[in-house]
């Protein structure tokens, strides 16, 4: 979500805000262990991701807004990775100029010079807002993506709707494609040089979910996954973020298979039907996007760990958000024979798995082996009675996550909720795993077949864990 406010409330909200010291917050009780957060103040969507093969760095870009733990003037940040664990923070690589505040966008590794800044340039493609509208500009890097260059003939594409923005660009083998969201529909547009822009196609009008304004698209290629592990064939995806209109109120992101043809994406025809389909059914995974150029062909993503519901209002304190866990992204057929995707942690995630431990704690991996015959209930909790509820529930085939009792909820109403996945693979017995990391859990499938991200705010760590129905194995962080 950008909104746009009058520079000069920006401005009132900034100074407002700068009156208070900024402390790296090391010391706050729900910043992460391993997950992605800002030094300080505030972030959202990630943006421009890439890996540079020539260092072995993953590049991760986000909006910003470096003065006050709250939305408000959006740049870039920058944080780099060698194993999507640990990130170095690199500062600030666009800011905003008078064509306006920087928002989301995407990054190419242009190794032909199709744009003339330079064989295997780094070239950012991105929103800019300001008063008359949302416009895309480009800037590139010679550097690997350190600093950048704007194009001094910004912006490339002008925008005629309010909402014209989140340019998401790949190579489809012929021409540079951007996939780009407009207010409740994505707009395809083609290039062969990234600054001269022709539209293609239109998509969205009477599919999936409609309840607010589509943001943040994504066109990837996925590899279709048999129950061997062998890749049989691959399909298009579309990734397209909604706030609101999530499952379970606010922001979501929703997704839909089917065909590029080079100029248009249709879904296919078991697509038509009214059921949306979710990357995620917790409250707190949106925006997500994928890595360019990952390493083997792998489709890795990452999303923005919040929901815009309460976003600004969550009880940290110098910094607000965070990033998922790395995740890999495939297709598989559930039992109707419709294709789905598969989110599993990348191998860099699961890497920090250290060994068994007995009891809970505030950052650790829990996996669990559930009957599958019976319905199974999870339950964490602490010593002053705040608790979170999973259950697995066999007659309904559904999987739950309760958080209307995990600590801290008032901040806002919108907050405490129960969220649910639907079971579209049946089997016996199910592996789930929940990653837990001071104030999120992450819950996967054994098989992927559906991934929950939730925020929660105890005021004191989880420590205790008891399951009917199955059993658990806790392991520490290395």
């Amino acid at each position: 979500m950008k909104r746009i406010i009058p520079i000069l409330v920006l401005c009132a909200t900034l100074a407002a805000c700068s009156t208070q010291p900024a402390r790296h917050a090391t010391d706050e009780p729900f910043r992460s262990v391993y997950h992605h957060t800002p030094e300080v103040n505030w972030m959202n969507d990630p943006n421009g991701m890439f890996y540079d093969d020539a260092t072995g760095l993953w590049h991760l870009y986000y909006q910003h807004n470096p003065e006050a733990p709250v939305w408000g003037p959006m740049h870039w940040g920058h944080s780099v990775s060698s194993d999507l664990i640990h990130w170095e923070h690199k500062g600030i690589v666009l800011a905003p100029d008078s064509l306006g505040t920087i928002f989301s966008g995407s990054i190419v590794i242009d190794r032909n010079n199709t744009a003339g800044f330079g064989e295997n340039a780094i070239v950012a493609i991105y929103t800019q807002s300001e008063y008359i509208g949302q416009h895309q500009s480009i800037a590139y890097s010679t550097d690997g993506g350190m600093t950048f260059t704007k194009y001094e003939a910004n912006p490339v594409l002008m925008g005629d709707i309010a909402d014209f923005r989140d340019p998401k660009v790949m190579w489809d083998g012929t021409q540079w494609v951007m996939t780009l969201a407009c207010q409740q529909e994505i707009r395809f547009y083609g290039s062969s040089n990234l600054k001269d822009w022709t539209l293609l196609s239109r998509f969205g009008e009477g599919l999936g979910a409609h309840g607010g304004v589509w943001e943040c698209p994504d066109l990837v290629k996925l590899p279709i996954i048999n129950h061997k592990s062998e890749i049989i064939n691959h399909k298009w995806v579309l990734l397209v973020s909604i706030n609101p209109g999530g499952p379970f109120g606010g922001s979501a992101t929703q997704y839909f298979v089917g065909n590029w043809n080079g100029k248009e994406f249709r879904v296919e025809s078991l697509e038509l039907r009214e059921e949306s389909k979710w990357l995620d059914y917790g409250k707190d995974n949106y925006s997500t996007f994928t890595w360019h150029n990952a390493p083997n062909n792998r489709i890795v993503s990452m999303g923005w760990m919040s929901n815009w519901q309460y976003a600004q209002q969550v009880p940290t304190v110098a910094f607000r958000s965070q990033n998922t866990i790395a995740r890999e992204l495939s297709l598989y057929r559930d039992d109707a024979g419709e294709y789905r995707v598969r989110v599993v942690p990348s191998p860099e995630s699961w890497a920090i798995k250290g060994e068994p431990i007995n009891q809970l704690n505030d950052a650790c991996i829990v996996c669990l082996n559930l009957s599958g015959e019976e319905t199974s209930v999870i339950t964490l909790s602490n010593d002053k009675g705040e608790k979170v509820t999973l259950i697995l529930d066999v007659h309904r085939q559904t999987f739950s996550m309760d958080r209307t009792a995990s600590g801290n909820c008032g901040f806002s109403a919108d907050f405490a909720a129960v969220t649910t996945a639907p079971i579209t693979v049946h089997r016996s017995p199910f592996t789930v795993t929940l990653f837990i990391d001071h104030c999120s859990i992450e819950a996967f499938d054994g098989d992927g077949a559906w991934a929950m991200t939730n925020l929660v705010f105890p005021s004191e760590p989880y420590n205790h864990i008891h399951v009917v129905g199955g059993e658990a194995t806790i392991y520490d962080i290395k």
